[in-house]
């Protein structure tokens, strides 16, 4: 029995912190292609702000060494995501200074909306064009959203639904407060010679999405808000459909395309990038809560994206690459999604493998997050959301408050983060570097979560009760979902029955537990966790005492 001491790991965070990055700098000098090699030499100039004010774009520049150049100018450059150095459309010029305010026009909704672009400054040297600063993101979409409905943040109570039981308004019974459903993109875009498509007229194009599938998504999401819940998408690129082919990155594509169900964005041509604006666009408006189609609060782009070889493929094992396309993808999502409906969240998705690989194709989950983080603030920083799923190692191990010791560690060097050591990421997030625009925490979702019962439905009930009082615990996490609400059968057999419900459709055990966590009847379900558990469920949260025990995780 050990109990942590959060100034602890906070102190060992920012050690490790400060040898990360004297290593990454040292070996960005040495090797091509690695971590910081985007931060050009020469680049003077600092683009610190891009903001909508009106129907202007006005960014902020500064610089401490003014370029030499040609004319005395700077050339604000307009690119798409899949444009590099001084290619796109030069929107601005402006007399060089230490300290300049440019604008120019938004063109928001047009062929030439520079609301997802990125922006950087060039000077005339020698006649040509050459970049003197680094791409900047416009970081406040949400000024021009006309949709603002009020968030249904009720509680972090959670599940991912099965609809048949949801219809018979088992969700309510169960007091679930949030639930979370995929979306592929490959089932809502179609094109115009579908008969009943639905036309989206969207920066000087039509675009079209399948009237069935969108009706079906209306009901459900409606369904759920007039109960009060709030809804979580996940968006994925399954990379199936005849319509969506283009929108599958060209290292996602061929004859060395992996059978993954889920593949990156391609952010690499103009058409691909453009649909994805579109789609953007049209889900953030229609479920804004404005139109009678049911209010989204909050989207995750992609699945467990660290884990490249198993829910967003590409052929590269370049972190830096990988990241970079994901993060290009992750700007045009956030900024036509808010642009439409302001109090809507983005999060990106990871998974628990903190510092260790079970896949060797998958890249670290720390280091992933460390990457999108870096690029996010150097591009301008917006207050995207985190989405964490803290399951046990191995997935199948029984124990949420007892883990392995091998694998679940008390500092940040842990190979997991999983519900035992949740602080540990939560201080991680604390980190100045990682705040929001606003200095706040970032919302942090903890959006797919689940505990077998295939070792004892024991296990099962004292576990589920351990990761939501744990969750409810900490006041940076906004959401603990179930995955899921029945078994599936393909899951069992990997020992993973994950359900309240058997397959026949029976409550195991632990849908009381869960049903009367968060209500009045909250103490029994904590007196009936700490007889399992074998101490008191309240006093090992509050004093974050973690139990560990020998072995890698193998239940004999």
């Amino acid at each position: 029995m050990k109990s942590r001491r959060k100034s602890m790991i906070a102190k060992m965070i920012k050690i490790v912190a400060v040898i990360t990055i004297v290593f990454v700098m040292g070996a960005s000098r040495m090797m091509e292609g690695t971590m910081h090699e985007v931060e050009a030499a020469g680049r003077s100039v600092t683009i610190d702000s891009c903001l909508i004010s009106g129907t202007d774009v006005v960014c902020g520049l500064k610089t401490n060494s003014i370029p030499a150049s040609d004319d005395g100018k700077f050339y604000i450059y307009a690119n798409e995501v899949f444009e590099d150095g001084a290619t796109g459309d030069i929107v601005a010029v402006t007399d060089a200074g230490t300290s300049v305010t440019v604008s120019f026009p938004l063109q928001y909704n047009t062929a030439e909306s520079n609301l997802s672009r990125k922006f950087l400054v060039a000077v005339k040297q020698g006649g040509q064009m050459v970049q003197v600063s680094d791409e900047h993101y416009i970081t406040n979409p949400e000024a021009i959203a006309t949709c603002t409905a009020t968030r249904k943040d009720a509680g972090i109570k959670g599940i991912l639904p099965d609809l048949e039981k949801s219809s018979k308004e088992e969700v309510q019974t169960l007091g679930i407060k949030q639930i979370v459903y995929n979306i592929a993109l490959d089932d809502i875009c179609v094109d115009e010679t579908v008969p009943g498509a639905i036309p989206f007229p969207y920066n000087g194009k039509t675009y079209y999405f399948n009237q069935g599938m969108i009706s079906k998504y209306d009901s459900m999401i409606r369904s759920f808000n007039i109960y009060g819940v709030q809804v979580t998408i996940v968006l994925l690129n399954r990379g199936d459909g005849i319509y969506t082919q283009h929108l599958v990155h060209p290292l996602a594509t061929g004859e060395e395309r992996e059978e993954c169900p889920g593949y990156a964005l391609n952010v690499e041509d103009e058409a691909a990038v453009n649909h994805l604006k579109a789609i953007g666009a049209f889900l953030g408006q229609r479920y804004s809560g404005y139109f009678d189609c049911g209010q989204v609060d909050n989207w995750i782009l992609g699945n467990e994206v660290n884990a490249r070889t198993s829910w967003w493929y590409t052929s590269s094992d370049s972190l830096d690459f990988n990241v970079g396309i994901y993060v290009k993808a992750f700007r045009i999502l956030y900024n036509e999604m808010k642009s439409m409906n302001a109090n809507v969240r983005i999060y990106n998705s990871i998974d628990q493998e903190w510092n260790r690989k079970s896949n060797p194709g998958s890249f670290l989950a720390k280091e992933y997050l460390d990457q999108f983080n870096y690029y996010m603030n150097r591009e301008g920083n917006i207050d995207w959301g985190l989405s964490y799923h803290p399951y046990n190692s191995p997935l199948y191990d029984p124990y949420a408050w007892n883990g392995p010791e091998v694998w679940v560690k008390e500092d940040i060097t842990t190979p997991y983060i999983t519900m035992q050591n949740m602080d540990i990421l939560i201080d991680y997030m604390h980190q100045d570097e990682f705040l929001s625009p606003t200095g706040e925490v970032r919302s942090i979702s903890l959006a797919e979560i689940g505990y077998t019962s295939s070792f004892g439905s024991e296990n099962q009930e004292a576990s589920i009760a351990y990761g939501y009082l744990k969750a409810a615990s900490l006041p940076d996490v906004d959401a603990f979902i179930l995955f899921r609400q029945t078994d599936d059968a393909h899951e069992m057999e990997s020992h993973l029955a994950l359900g309240l419900f058997d397959l026949a459709g029976n409550p195991k055990p632990s849908y009381e537990i869960y049903k009367n966590l968060g209500t009045a009847n909250e103490a029994e379900v904590k007196a009936r966790a700490s007889e399992i558990i074998g101490m008191d469920i309240d006093e090992m949260i509050s004093q974050n005492i973690v139990w560990t025990r020998s072995g890698n995780g193998v239940v004999q």
